[in-house]
């Protein structure tokens, strides 16, 4: 019981930090309303699935003992993060409240930005085999194991849909459009920010 609620508190403090995901989230709430927001959370969502598979399949200890893999990890998340906060700043197309309007995304590549966006997250990364290699029991059985990362991507997926849910409000998405040039900006900052703090952050075991 106690490692099951070190679990789930660890979860939930990663999932409210502001990080990518949420940058993410949000934009795509705003800007292309509702379903795509949900469709991104769900992308998360099973973005986390990559880091659980190769964390319980004995990868994460390759990784953890390889500077160099866990290096190009890094400059292959950081570089995605990069990428997204260049395209949110060079962002020119005018966004409306109508659904599939210019320059909004399909289902599919909604889900894919965030799937991407969480799978390419070096921070996630850290966060999950922390959870695994710092609260969970060495040898306990596979059912545990990929148990505990469904909930993780449970709560991904509550936590952000209720972001799509917030960000997507008409009257809020209104407010926001009538600002996207700024609000394109300051989305673009923060992430290329944080593909910055990807590069040159510690190798340490922290939650995102």
């Amino acid at each position: 019981m106690n490692e099951l609620l070190a679990v789930a508190l660890i979860t939930l403090l990663a999932v409210i930090s502001p990080g990518p995901d949420f940058a993410m989230v949000t934009r795509n709430s705003y800007a292309f309303g509702r379903r795509c927001g949900l469709l991104a959370a769900l992308g998360i969502a099973c973005g986390v699935q990559v880091h659980v598979l190769y964390t319980v399949l004995g990868v994460a200890l390759v990784i953890s003992h390889s500077p160099l893999l866990f290096m190009a990890m890094k400059l292959l998340g950081a570089g995605y993060l990069l990428w997204l906060g260049y395209k949110s700043l060079s962002n020119t197309t005018p966004l409306s409240l109508e659904a599939g309007g210019v320059g909004s995304p399909s289902g599919f590549g909604a889900f894919r930005t965030g799937f991407l966006t969480n799978a390419l997250n070096p921070k996630t990364m850290l966060f999950v085999v922390s959870a695994y290699t710092q609260v969970v029991q060495l040898g306990s059985s596979l059912v545990v194991d990929f148990a505990y990362g469904f909930f993780m991507s449970f709560a991904h997926w509550v936590w952000f849909s209720l972001v799509a849910l917030f960000f997507s409000r008409e009257a809020l998405r209104r407010a926001m459009l009538a600002r996207q040039r700024v609000l394109d900006r300051v989305i673009g900052v923060a992430l290329i920010g944080l593909g910055v703090v990807v590069l040159f952050c510690g190798s340490g075991l922290l939650p995102r």
